[in-house]
């Protein structure tokens, strides 16, 4: 591929990771549902944004959209948003735990073991 070549392809607004770089640059979870077309009810996203980027996050990263046509790419993250949303619909934030310190919140926690003094260190 020639430079021009190479240019073009990173210039083209027709690039599969187009739809990538315009949801990088997406100033609100709002904007991702609009960028996407996917209908989505405002009192939910209020309330579960960040989970459901989070969560759209996690399942794109198990999608492979290079050299995708970017038609084909933007109806990939479209099936995406629609299924993190999805989650949010049926449950909570809280059911669903996609943050780190919702997942502590709730794991079992190691027994503690009582610390051991020796009768010879009471001396």
């Amino acid at each position: 591929m020639s430079a021009t070549q190479a240019t073009s392809q990173h210039s083209d607004p027709q690039a599969p990771a187009d739809i990538i770089r315009q949801l990088q640059n997406a100033a609100s979870a709002e904007e991702f549902f609009q960028l996407l077309d996917v209908a989505y009810d405002p009192k939910l996203v209020n309330v579960a944004r960040l989970h459901i980027l989070k969560r759209m996050g996690q399942y794109l990263a198990g999608e492979d959209l290079d050299g995708l046509p970017v038609a084909e790419a933007t109806a990939r993250c479209k099936a995406v948003l629609e299924r993190a949303y999805a989650d949010f619909v049926a449950s909570s934030p809280l059911d669903q735990r996609v943050f780190k310190v919702l997942k502590d919140a709730v794991a079992p926690k190691s027994p503690r073991r009582p610390a051991f003094v020796s009768l010879d260190d009471l001396k």
